[in-house]
């Protein structure tokens, strides 16, 4: 059932026990939208628990909260309301699907999104699942502390590119500036997210000497492959890297994969393709320029399977603007 945001305020003031979750391989979006949700209901008095079934990345352990995110450990959890935020479709949240029984209301903004909760709220024109939440939060006429400000800028400009993307609205800067007075550092959050650890600095040449280039009817492909030997010593510092090969003079679709121990992580970006049609193929989903899917299979059949996909969906000439 489609909803307001006003129905989605009353969602969640009726309900009391709330499971918040959001996609697994979080991003700043994710993680903003999850923590400045928390910090409000729980300031409302509900008894909520914030579950992901994932890591939490290293660069965004400066947003207050983020240590009680809790894995999905229970197999069967009773709630009021399972929250599910940034998330497409049902197989984003992982594991958090089958432990969690609960209505769903799934808040998000991507083009991709399949309307599977029982009820939903997607704003495809939103530049962030964060200005969701901020909307929300003006709705209910919430007291927005510094640290949910924090939050919520995080939230919104990893997924405009700082400002610098095409989904960045008027109401993307009004919002941030909106924030900002109400307690958000700008140069303390790019501090934070640009500093690196010096392993992502010394496997910087390795991780280039991977690039791929694929010419093709309508533009370039670069790809970047990461193996696991690469990937000893990077954790979860590796989303930057996708941003060399889409950079390049010509390359219209950048592709990086990330072998895992029985999957293959494919992040795409372009320039004016919609990439997310691509990751809707293989179950994935995401923003017509920035969408990922994993692929279960061996390392060479996946990226010949992922590539082949791109060179459709360029060759079909449809630029978005």
């Amino acid at each position: 059932m489609e909803v307001s945001i006003a129905h989605s305020a009353k969602l969640l003031s009726e309900a009391n026990n709330i499971i918040l979750t959001a996609h697994i391989h979080p991003d700043g979006d994710a993680l903003g939208s999850l923590l400045a949700l928390n910090a409000y209901l729980s300031a409302q008095g509900k008894q909520v628990k914030m579950l992901l079934d994932d890591e939490i990345p290293r660069t965004f352990k400066f947003l207050s909260d983020w240590e009680k995110i809790e894995k999905p450990d229970s197999l069967e959890i009773e709630a009021d309301l399972l929250v599910v935020l940034d998330a497409s479709d049902l197989e984003r949240i992982g594991r958090v699907r089958n432990a969690v029984k609960a209505p769903i209301l799934n808040l998000d903004h991507h083009i991709s999104n399949l309307k599977f909760a029982d009820y939903w709220y997607v704003d495809s024109q939103a530049a962030a699942t964060g200005e969701i939440i901020l909307k929300l939060l003006k709705e209910v006429d919430a007291s927005i502390t510094a640290s949910m400000a924090t939050a919520l800028f995080t939230a919104i400009a990893t997924d405009c590119g700082f400002f610098r993307f095409a989904n960045t609205s008027t109401e993307t800067l009004k919002f941030a500036s909106e924030l900002v007075a109400l307690g958000a550092k700008p140069h303390i959050i790019s501090e934070h997210l640009d500093t690196k650890p010096l392993a992502v600095i010394e496997v910087l040449p390795k991780v280039l000497e991977t690039l791929e280039m694929v010419d093709c009817q309508g533009g370039q492909i670069a790809a970047l492959t990461l193996r696991q030997e690469i990937l000893t010593n990077l954790r979860d510092d590796t989303e930057g890297f996708i941003n060399y090969p889409r950079n390049i003079e010509g390359v219209e679709i950048a592709i990086m994969f990330k072998e895992t121990d029985n999957s293959i992580r494919v992040s795409l970006r372009s320039k004016t393709v919609d990439v997310s049609k691509i990751a809707l193929m293989f179950g994935g989903g995401g923003h017509a320029r920035a969408a990922g899917c994993t692929v279960s299979e061996p390392l060479n059949k996946a990226k010949r399977l992922i590539i082949e996909a791109a060179k459709k969906q360029l060759a079909k000439g449809f630029r978005i603007e």
